[in-house]
């Protein structure tokens, strides 16, 4: 199956600052990037947009006419767009305010100033996204594992899915809280369970007690995906039996590893 090289991706920066745009540019060009085309704004990059689709946008937070979550929001809303990887390139460090970003299914969020290793595993992570690498599992054919993906953010599951479908997963069924997980999974099997920690009604933690306390799969693994930074509760979730976190926005290199973890080991 071939694998993208960096040097075939194409890039879209929104960035007002000239100074930080040559500055991005340069590191963009040293991992081999040169297919880049550049933004000021919201409106330049909307237009953009309607004659070219790149695949990966980096930007700014802020822009004289909007910020990054309205062309997130933007991309995400037009079909024609979806598919469009999102890199926040911010010197926001409140984690409050990158948790939207978090939570929306960005591959990246780079700080400023930013290392060549933050790029390279953002641009791999791209890549990763983008390229199909299917499992070889010694147990089990891949295509035949039935999996479960829990969030509550649409984007996000969009994110999960294809980095899932692009290890060569085909049965992937979605819910949208662990309410809804739960009522699935009185109705039907699954090999894989894939959740977010933080949902509305029902969260990770409660989703996670449930299988393993009250379900007939009470054996089954359980991926955590979660931007959650408390350690009490985490720990909690490793306790009730979550069998690995992976951080959001996680690295698919990342989630193969672990999935081989979870998967070949049974």
């Amino acid at each position: 199956m071939h694998q993208l090289s960096p040097g075939e991706l194409s890039i879209l920066l929104v960035e007002p600052s000239d100074t930080q745009r040559k500055i991005i540019i340069a590191s963009l060009k040293n991992e081999g990037i040169l297919k880049i085309e550049t933004a000021g704004g919201f409106d330049e990059a909307r237009q953009i947009l309607t004659e070219h689709k790149p695949d990966l946008i980096a930007s700014a937070m802020h822009y004289s006419d909007g910020d990054a979550l309205k062309l997130l929001t933007y991309i995400k809303s037009d079909s024609r767009c979806q598919d469009i990887q999102f890199m926040l390139v911010s010197s926001e460090c409140r984690r409050e305010q990158l948790e939207v970003f978090r939570q929306s299914g960005v591959v990246a969020i780079l700080p400023k100033p930013f290392s060549k290793e933050h790029l390279g595993k953002a641009l791999n992570a791209t890549i990763d996204l983008l390229s199909n690498d299917e499992l070889d599992l010694d147990h089990f054919d891949v295509q035949d594992l039935r999996v479960l993906v829990v969030d509550d953010s649409r984007m996000a599951r969009n994110i999960i899915r294809r980095t899932l479908s692009n290890l060569g997963m085909r049965q992937i069924v979605e819910a949208c809280d662990g309410a809804e997980a739960i009522e699935l999974m009185r109705e039907q099997m699954f090999d894989l369970v894939v959740t977010d920690y933080n949902m509305p009604s029902v969260d990770g933690l409660a989703l996670t007690q449930f299988i393993r306390n009250e379900s007939q799969q009470s054996h089954i693994p359980i991926l955590m995906v979660s931007s959650e930074a408390n350690d009490a509760h985490l720990s909690n979730v490793c306790q009730a039996g979550v069998n690995a976190l992976c951080d959001k926005p996680f690295e698919p290199q990342l989630v193969k590893q672990i999935l081989y973890q979870l998967l070949d080991a049974n």
